[in-house]
């Protein structure tokens, strides 16, 4: 007699946790808008019959990020671009010059940094303008460059949550903070290392092929690499030239990438402070009272959620009754829920 209720409380278990997984799968598909070729499958909660992502049909592209390829090619197209302008008006450039297409190439590359020495000017009319031209595309460039690294930075931030909510389960506050500031303070100092080392390379490039003294090619090193270019020293020889053309684009890259880590840094530092607050805040009865939406005394998974965004500065009032204005119009019938017979009366009333 005593298995009776035994066998009863087990099936309200099973019941239960059956109930709790179906919510949860439910709330994980609601991550985004699906897709219109997407199916998912519910025994394993995952999306079938998805595309895969676009792959670069250059072996070296495939595994980088989309956006920094992106900037690969723009850099490509405008260097090849403008070299070859450059090379057709050569004779209308003044200045010490070596080589027509390594000129070109140096030009462009001096051009596009901003670095501008002044060994190499335009003396025409016609190559004016193209420097003018080239000197707003490299501008620009540069401008979707930077709007990259601030998607890049955002990106991470976002990333940087979400593995502090998955790392919550393993591991405590103190462990998830470090895990996550470790990697990037590493990428600063790496790039620094690299950056000191590119400026040591330079300095003795100078005093070896340019016959420069070692203050004067450090002076030069630093001026190049921060793109001031006073142009009282620069590059003169061939072989000076064609080092300049990889050097200067990877020193400045490369003092570029170390201030992106360090804003990164900064940001991710007060973004650990929000973590910190996020996993350690404990849940008051205020905070209850204000994600109570509907007023009912119950919050709901939705009601909560809501309210988490809201504390975390993602969404605000305006946006949530937006969203419900919209639901409240698909809502043909006052229920509460939207079926399918609701968006067909709905649009056909619209």
């Amino acid at each position: 007699m005593s298995e009776a209720p035994l066998l009863d409380t087990m099936d309200q278990d099973l019941d239960q946790n059956s109930f709790t997984s179906s919510r949860k799968r439910r709330l994980r598909r609601c991550r985004s808008a699906p897709r219109g070729d997407c199916v998912y499958n519910d025994d394993e909660d995952v999306k079938t019959d998805e595309p895969p992502p676009h792959r670069s049909i250059i072996p070296m592209f495939r595994n980088l990020n989309p956006n920094l390829r992106e900037v690969i090619m723009l850099f490509g197209l405008y260097l090849t671009i403008g070299t070859l302008c450059f090379y057709l008006v050569r004779n209308q450039i003044s200045g010490h010059k070596t080589n027509g297409v390594l000129d070109a190439v140096y030009f462009c590359v001096v051009t596009m940094t901003t670095v501008g020495y002044g060994d190499l000017v335009p003396s025409s009319s016609t190559s004016r303008l193209l420097a003018c031209a080239f000197v707003f595309s490299g501008m620009v460039l540069v401008g979707h460059l930077l709007s990259r690294a601030a998607d890049y930075l955002v990106e991470r931030q976002e990333t940087l949550l979400a593995n502090a909510f998955d790392l919550r389960k393993t591991s405590g506050p103190t462990e998830i903070l470090k895990e996550l500031h470790t990697k990037l303070r590493h990428k600063c100092y790496v790039t620094f290392i690299v950056l000191m080392v590119l400026v040591l390379i330079g300095t003795t490039f100078l005093v070896m092929f340019e016959k420069m003294p070692v203050i004067e090619a450090f002076y030069c090193v630093c001026s190049t690499v921060t793109t001031l270019g006073y142009g009282d020293r620069s590059f003169n020889s061939g072989t000076g030239r064609v080092f300049a053309v990889f050097w200067i684009l990877t020193s400045t890259i490369c003092l570029a990438q170390f201030l992106l880590y360090v804003a990164e840094l900064n940001a991710e530092t007060k973004q650990r402070e929000l973590v910190k607050w996020v996993l350690t805040r404990r849940i008051t009865n205020n905070d209850l009272e204000a994600a109570d939406l509907d007023g009912d005394g119950v919050i709901v998974a939705a009601e909560f959620i809501l309210y988490k965004l809201k504390e975390m500065g993602k969404i605000d009032e305006e946006d949530i009754d937006g969203i419900l204005q919209e639901f409240e119009q698909l809502d043909y019938d006052d229920s509460g829920t939207l079926t399918n017979s609701d968006l067909i009366l709905a649009q056909t009333t619209n």
